[in-house]
């Protein structure tokens, strides 16, 4: 069930970390009347009449949109293609949701999302693309893809997406080549989730502006030395159920000041690897850790040098509390919870 909140009213309230896309609830919205600016076939609810709702009517092709309207939906759909005029009459059309349709690369004609100059939400999760969609507007900020069988991003797929910053492209077929450098121009991109692809190297050429970066669920083996040295604004980051191990992780790979969050649980580690003092949640279940050494926390124990991490998962590991060392209190003094099994 949808929150019961004003479309124009999300950009107040959103966040990068919660980065869904919420309108009021369309239940509610189905027993008001609808505004007469509306297609036949969709709800277009009196009080919010710059949103139509398509969801759920087994539609195979667009309706026919109406001016006006600033945010449309047609969620869970059969929707095939997406002729070249569709968008003819809804220049400043804003959020576009075409999640779980049939939507192919083909099929979707000329640079109809290009001509759309105000969109800022374009979301075609749970379909049937196989490239990145393009080419894009300047205005758009939060792209999600997710949920398709994409194998290609065009060189161009990102040009001149000066607004974007969050890109969603999660349970897709990417490999690295297909990544490398992809993202470089986006001086803006705050929220990159490459997960559940099939990535066996770290990509390439991602802009410092990262905030959050989720690459778990690929093969991912080894981490270049400084990689995230050069990602400066990075608080989280996750490289859980990849193909790690020991010698692949440079021993300062991960004592980035910026980090928050570091999530490497499953994948193949026997040691802790380092961290700053600075970071607050650490997941490492699921390896082969056998020993726990304060310095991964603390490289110097002092009233004002101790660790900040306050939710330690060490679950699933060869760790018991008799293998602990005694200093571990000193180091982790805020810890809330050290979970060992």
């Amino acid at each position: 069930m949808y929150l019961n909140v004003l479309p124009l009213l999300l950009a107040l309230i959103s966040g990068i970390s919660c980065h869904e896309y919420y309108d009021f609830d369309y239940g509610f919205a189905m027993y008001q009347m609808s505004s007469p600016n509306c297609a036949p076939e969709c709800n277009c609810p009196a009080n919010y009449p710059s949103a139509m709702y398509c969801d759920e009517l087994k539609l195979k092709t667009m309706p026919i949109i109406p001016p006006g309207i600033k945010y449309l939906y047609l969620r869970n759909n059969m929707i095939e293609s997406i002729e070249e005029k569709a968008f003819e009459n809804v220049t400043d059309l804003q959020w576009l949701i075409l999640d779980n349709n049939r939507l192919e690369n083909s099929k979707i004609k000329g640079k109809i999302f290009a001509k759309l100059k105000q969109l800022k939400k374009l979301h075609i999760n749970y379909n049937n693309l196989t490239e990145v969609v393009g080419p894009l507007p300047k205005s758009l900020d939060d792209l999600q893809l997710a949920y398709n069988k994409i194998t290609k991003i065009s060189p161009s797929s990102f040009e001149g997406l000066i607004n974007l910053t969050f890109v969603n492209l999660q349970h897709n077929q990417l490999k690295e080549d297909a990544v490398s450098a992809a993202f470089k121009s986006l001086k803006k991109l705050e929220y990159l989730d490459l997960s559940y692809n099939q990535l066996t190297k770290l990509p390439s050429g991602l802009p410092i502006s990262l905030l959050t970066l989720y690459l778990d669920n690929n093969k991912i083996s080894n981490v270049p030395d400084e990689y995230f040295k050069r990602l400066s604004a990075l608080q989280y980051l996750r490289l859980s159920h990849n193909q790690l191990a020991d010698s692949g992780i440079p021993g300062n790979s991960f004592n980035v000041s910026t980090l928050i969050e570091l999530d490497l649980s499953y994948n193949k580690l026997k040691k802790i690897p380092a961290v700053n003092e600075n970071l607050e949640n650490y997941y490492l279940e699921v390896n082969e850790i056998d020993k726990f050494e304060v310095k991964s926390f603390c490289r110097v124990l002092g009233p004002l040098s101790y660790s900040r991490v306050k939710h330690l998962r060490l679950d699933g590991n060869l760790l018991s509390h008799s293998k602990l060392p005694s200093e571990i209190y000193d180091c982790l003094r805020v810890a809330n919870d050290i979970t060992l099994e």
